[in-house]
């Protein structure tokens, strides 16, 4: 008998450790809800994990077992199982955060244990620890193999045990998706047949749903990389012409995962302290002012219309288009002058597809305080809104105060002066930063603390 011990991959399809654990054995699968590693998941994506993980054992009941389920310490409640069910061995997947790799190697301690890479595609241990930026990170990283997606256990390797533990509800306040593989593989299926022939080129484009959205299904382990990988390899070798170039820039866009991922794993300190080496601390604002800005900011008040959308959208649905989530970043970290660290939190209580990885590390590299190679990256709201949202679509659905002001004068409402914005929409905020202001700042912060003034 061994155990199969799930935290953050709820499914049976291409799962490494599952399918290893039944590969000439019985396997008991289990799942420990432990309130001490569950706090650092957000509200909002703690419930669409246990909409998942009923779904999970309403599967393994389709297959004659269940999945059992135990609320408590994670160490303990597992070595426990181990003894009340004889199991020899517990396999798990390989986590990566933190207070998750501590708990395995508290397990290990106790039990014999034997963990596989599952959540990324290449190891980060075989990997060099640091790489100055992306494109020789993903040098090496493309030439690593990659394995095939991992077959479903047989139904009868899984114990055939009965577990009525039932597992918690909670509301929410934004939709969520339906948490299974297979809503997870429809999604990706219709995006493979609809949007991935012209991804590069309309990605960027807000008012559009030119991207995958599989973020949701990925983070939260509805659907294993390897399987995404293999979809993805398929259609790039069916593809032509401008769809080839296409696809092959959604696959190297899941490169980004990948080395958010081994970052985190060579840098556990990646989700409280700064990569990046400076000559002086960096003097971010931390005033009453500051936390006014802060408040303005999350509530999406900041008079910067792409900004306010993009804050709204999170907090609507749960989730932002990558390239909002750049500038909503940018302009915290940069013209607010506020610490990074701040936004990445509200960024973990609100979004529904959150990883620490990529969430911390991306916040990083925009706040320049990560791997990007630009020392100084600054965003700028308005020229990203006319290069972006050029016809307004995406502003106007999360800021309807600005319904019927001209495309043009939403892209300049940054400096337009007060009397013409009270004209054009009185309802709407007035920018709570200088524009040139709030650039120069920051460009003089980062310069200085870098040791360039």
């Amino acid at each position: 008998m061994r155990i199969f011990w799930h935290q953050r991959d709820p499914r049976l399809v291409d799962n490494r450790g599952l399918t290893a654990a039944a590969s000439d054995d019985t396997v008991l699968p289990v799942f420990v809800y432990d309130p001490e590693v569950l706090k650092y998941v957000g509200k909002r994506q703690r419930a669409l994990r246990f909409r998942a993980w009923r779904r999970l054992k309403q599967a393994y009941r389709e297959h004659g077992s269940d999945l059992v389920v135990r609320k408590g310490e994670t160490v303990d409640v597992l070595t426990d199982l181990a003894e009340e069910y004889g199991a020899d061995t517990i396999y798990h997947n390989r986590c990566y955060r933190p207070v998750r790799r501590n708990r395995a190697r508290a397990l290990a301690d106790r039990v014999p244990t034997e963990t596989l890479t599952d959540q990324v595609l290449v190891s980060p241990e075989r990997l060099d620890e640091r790489y100055p930026n992306h494109g020789q990170f993903y040098d090496d990283w493309g030439d690593q193999h990659k394995l095939p997606p991992a077959s479903a256990p047989e139904a009868d390797s899984l114990a055939a045990v009965s577990d009525g533990t039932t597992l918690p509800a909670p509301d929410v306040d934004v939709p969520l998706p339906e948490a299974s593989h297979e809503a997870a593989r429809d999604r990706l299926d219709a995006f493979l047949r609809d949007g991935i022939g012209s991804y590069d080129d309309d990605r960027d484009a807000l008012g559009e749903d030119a991207t995958s959205r599989m973020s949701v299904y990925l983070n939260n382990g509805l659907i294993g990389i390897r399987e995404v990988w293999r979809a993805v390899g398929d259609r790039l070798d069916a593809a032509t012409g401008g769809e080839h170039r296409n696809v092959e820039k959604y696959r190297y866009e899941l490169s980004w995962r990948e080395q958010m991922v081994h970052l985190l794993y060579h840098n556990p300190r990646l989700l409280s302290e700064n990569y990046k080496r400076f000559e002086r601390p960096i003097d971010w604002r931390e005033d009453e002012a500051a936390e006014r800005d802060l408040a303005a900011w999350k509530r999406g008040e900041t008079g910067y219309p792409l900004v306010d959308a993009g804050m709204r959208q999170l907090d609507r649905e749960g989730y932002m288009h990558n390239r909002t989530r750049q500038n909503v970043a940018s302009f915290l970290a940069k013209h607010l002058l506020i610490d990074w660290r701040a936004g990445a939190r509200h960024f973990t209580r609100q979004l529904i597809d959150h990883d620490p990885a990529v969430n911390y590390g991306s916040w990083q590299w925009i706040a320049s305080t990560g791997t990007d190679s630009v020392d100084v990256r600054i965003f700028d709201p308005v020229s990203q809104f006319e290069k972006y949202d050029d016809g307004g679509s995406y502003v106007r659905e999360y800021v309807p105060e600005l319904a019927d002001v001209p495309t043009g004068r939403i892209a300049a409402w940054p400096t337009l002066s007060h009397g013409e914005r009270e004209e054009l929409a009185p309802e709407y905020h007035h920018p709570i930063v200088d524009r040139n202001e709030g650039y120069e700042r920051a460009q003089r912060e980062f310069e200085a603390a870098l040791g360039k003034r």
